[in-house]
């Protein structure tokens, strides 16, 4: 399996940097308290209740993808538990994208342009999985080198994917979103599940 290991391994890499959105949407900074805000407190919470399970998943997807990389695997194993993972992946950032938006604006400044920012942004996520699958989808398994190449490729992407496009999900978080976000248990799980898929 030598050739597309050290690969998978990049893709790991690059991979786990696509984690650190959901940290970020989690918002598991708490600097002091907000004055209290019983609307934005009850926003924060359906928003993190309904990102902690895209989080595991997420997470789990990540792992996948580094399993893959330790043992020997075939490349047409590779593709399938790869393409598998960035159609959860895919999934995972659409369902937390629909979350926010059906959660509404924050009760803040500027609340309903974060918000749809936010949901735009994550949703654009979401399209990039879901093209980086079917790219796997494509690859050649009969052709090691071929393979190793294409899979270099989607590791550059991911590798663009998870240092851009997260301004939005920052910007919405900021300030008393960030700190309501914070209080929630389900969004410190949910940090925690996905900065442990990041380590």
């Amino acid at each position: 399996m030598e050739g597309t290991d050290p690969v998978n391994k990049k893709l790991a890499a690059a991979l786990s940097g696509g984690a650190v959105l959901v940290v970020a949407l989690s918002g598991c900074t708490s600097s002091g308290g907000s004055e209290n805000n019983d609307k934005l407190d009850a926003w924060a919470k359906q928003v993190c209740d309904a990102v902690q399970p895209q989080a595991k998943k997420i997470a789990a997807a990540n792992t996948a993808i580094q399993k893959e990389t330790s043992d020997n695997s075939t490349p047409a194993e590779v593709r399938k538990t790869d393409a598998q993972a960035f159609q959860d992946m895919s999934d995972a950032y659409k369902a937390i994208g629909a979350a926010v938006k059906s959660a509404g604006a924050p009760n803040v400044d500027g609340g309903q342009k974060k918000q749809q920012d936010a949901v735009k942004e994550l949703n654009g996520i979401g399209a990039s999985y879901a093209a980086l699958k079917k790219q796997v989808d494509e690859l050649d398994t009969k052709d090691q080198a071929k393979f190793a190449d294409g899979l270099k490729d989607i590791a550059t992407q991911l590798d663009k994917l998870s240092t851009t496009g997260n301004d939005a999900l920052k910007n919405l978080e900021a300030g008393d979103v960030g700190q309501a976000m914070a209080k929630q248990e389900s969004c410190k799980t949910a940090a925690s599940s996905s900065s442990a898929a990041a380590g």
